[in-house]
């Protein structure tokens, strides 16, 4: 049953990716928004796991099982196995990757390193997506100094979200935070809308854009994911077609939340704090 499930999304996926500009906004009801809710405390207690797990001398594929297993045991599977090719069920991205790292056995993880790790569950048909840059033992002031920058990049996002704003309110707020630390901002990804489809309309970008800027609807659900680069914002793309690399090895940092628009502002799906009190809270 995991299997066809699997199967049935990529075909969704692949076909909302390569559309994903030019779909209608889905503005979800009630029945929808609860399960989003639920599809996100799921993504913030596995990232919550794994986060936890994050230590010199453990390797990126052993968080990969572990996640893996852990949204399974949940009644969930995980969204990036399969998807257009992608080989795992999270991803892991050390140092100077970008996004889109894949977990392996071979790379264990060392003092000084910081690793995002994105994990996506999709749970009763929908999808929860979050991520987090964590620290593997002491790490430089840099890395330190780009980790944060990524951190309220992101905070800031979230409170440029409101029912009557912009979806490029989002980029601008961003841009002018990471920009005034002294930091670049990956042009080549962007935050999406999500739901039963893992990336649909609005594309939400985190820097100043042109083209589509749609009003914020109560009922929008869609992600906030800056990568925030200590220098160029340039990336290039390695071999194995997903390892998403800053073009001059400097280091990046990326924070991720699934939202949701509502009545009277916003409210933050993925948020780890919404745990306590739940079947998640052990």
């Amino acid at each position: 049953m995991a299997a066809d499930a699997v199967a049935a999304a990529e075909v969704a996926e692949a076909d909302g990716a390569a559309r994903m500009s030019d779909m209608p906004i889905d503005i979800k009801g009630p029945a929808e928004i609860e399960a989003m809710r639920e599809a996100g405390l799921l993504a913030a207690a596995t990232l919550r796991a794994i986060g936890a797990l994050v230590k010199p001398g453990i390797s990126t594929g052993k968080l990969n099982q572990i996640a893996h297993e852990f949204q399974l045991d949940h009644g969930a599977i995980p969204a990036p196995l399969n998807y257009r090719g992608f080989p795992k069920s999270i991803c892991t991205s050390v140092n100077d990757v970008v996004c889109h790292g894949i977990p392996s056995n071979k790379h264990v993880l060392r003092e000084g390193d910081l690793v995002n790790v994105d994990v996506t569950p999709i749970l009763a048909g929908f999808h929860g997506d979050t991520s987090a840059t964590f620290f593997v033992g002491e790490v430089s002031d840099k890395a330190r100094r780009v980790t944060e920058v990524s951190r309220k990049s992101l905070e800031l996002g979230i409170a440029a979200t409101k029912p009557g704003g912009r979806i490029r309110d989002i980029g601008a707020v961003i841009e002018d935070y990471a920009h005034g630390e002294g930091m670049s901002i990956v042009e080549d990804y962007c935050g999406h809308g999500i739901g039963r489809i893992f990336h649909t309309s609005p594309q939400v970008t985190h820097y100043r854009s042109r083209g589509p800027n749609p009003r914020m609807r109560p009922g929008m659900t869609f992600t906030i994911e800056p990568m925030i680069n200590t220098g160029t914002k340039h990336t290039r793309l390695m071999k194995d077609n997903w390892t998403v690399k800053t073009r001059d090895g400097g280091l990046s940092a990326q924070f991720e939340h699934t939202v949701l628009v509502t009545a009277e502002g916003v409210e933050v799906l993925t948020d780890p704090a919404k745990l306590a009190g739940t079947k998640y809270d052990h």
